[in-house]
């Protein structure tokens, strides 16, 4: 049995559930029945929603948050909050509850999909590891798939032809969700090697380090090392280096009554002359001219 907590429907709210009759006659269809929607729908500010479903569901339940907050909790797994721009997907089978925040209730857009090609794309893609943040762009394309499809359905019910391309266009759906689901863990991973490569130099600014050094550190070949950094700041690593050691000499320079001398063999520079050059390369002026400008 469901237990819902909001009997009543929500102000501006799409909502289709197939006749059983249909879904029928589609699952039968050889073109259809690798993945095919049974029912779809948009909740705007869906205050007090909440659905409980204790032996699960025969479909596949995806739900994507475009505004304010809920949460979702899955059998064996911790409750997690759902906000904007994130999307999860609910396997079939999988004892379930979730809801919308009482504080800033969420809109959602929502699919129950089935059909035997639909385990195989969620799980190429990943989509089961937990909820997934998605770019805002890719929110919106995902909300012009949902009105194509319900649009479709509503005026089309009965029309395998018009089913086969609800299915297509799932398909697309869930394969864009995921590519830009893989894209945005790539990034955190590459985040994850600059911050580890910027901390080492950091810990090395006294002394002289290679591009080998941080690559054996990190763990990544030179060259994937450079495309990140490029990517990420613009420099080279050792060029980002650099910079890090004329930023921790402009501090010394600042704070500091240590000579320029100093202050070079403090940054891992035996000659000031090479120090001097590189520092008025990356700020402009020498360090002396640097130090008798007044800041603040």
């Amino acid at each position: 049995m469901d237990t819902v907590k909001k009997q009543d429907g929500f102000d501006s709210e799409k909502i289709l559930v197939l006749p059983k009759y249909v879904v029928d006659e589609v699952e039968e269809n050889s073109l259809v029945k690798s993945l095919y929607l049974t029912d779809i729908g948009y909740f705007p500010l869906a205050k007090y929603h909440y659905r409980e479903r204790n032996e699960g569901c025969n479909t596949y339940i995806l739900i994507y948050c475009a505004d304010g907050e809920g949460w979702v909790e899955l059998e064996g797994s911790n409750l997690f909050k759902l906000k904007a721009n994130m999307f999860v997907v609910i396997p079939a089978g999988t004892p379930h509850r979730y809801g919308a925040s009482e504080k800033n209730p969420w809109s959602i857009y929502w699919f129950h999909i089935k059909g035997t090609e639909v385990e195989g794309i969620i799980e190429t893609f990943g989509l089961t590891n937990g909820p997934i943040e998605i770019p805002f762009s890719g929110g919106v394309k995902l909300a012009e798939l949902f009105h194509e499809c319900y649009e479709t359905l509503i005026h089309k019910t009965y029309s395998l032809q018009h089913h086969l391309l609800v299915s297509q266009t799932m398909k697309y759906l869930l394969s864009t969700i995921g590519l830009l689901s893989i894209r945005t863990q790539q990034e955190v991973k590459s985040n994850y090697y600059i911050e580890k490569a910027i901390q080492y130099m950091n810990e090395h600014l006294h002394q002289q380090i290679t591009l080998q050094d941080v690559s054996d550190f990190i763990g990544l070949s030179k060259q994937h090392l450079i495309f990140l950094f490029k990517q990420e700041t613009s420099f080279t690593p050792i060029d980002y280096f650099l910079r890090l050691k004329i930023h921790r000499s402009c501090q010394m320079l600042d704070l500091t009554n240590l000579t320029i001398k100093q202050i070079a063999l403090s940054v891992g520079m035996d000659d000031p002359y090479y120090f001097s050059r590189v520092f008025k390369k990356i700020i402009g002026c020498s360090p002396s001219q640097y130090r008798s400008n007044k800041k603040g």
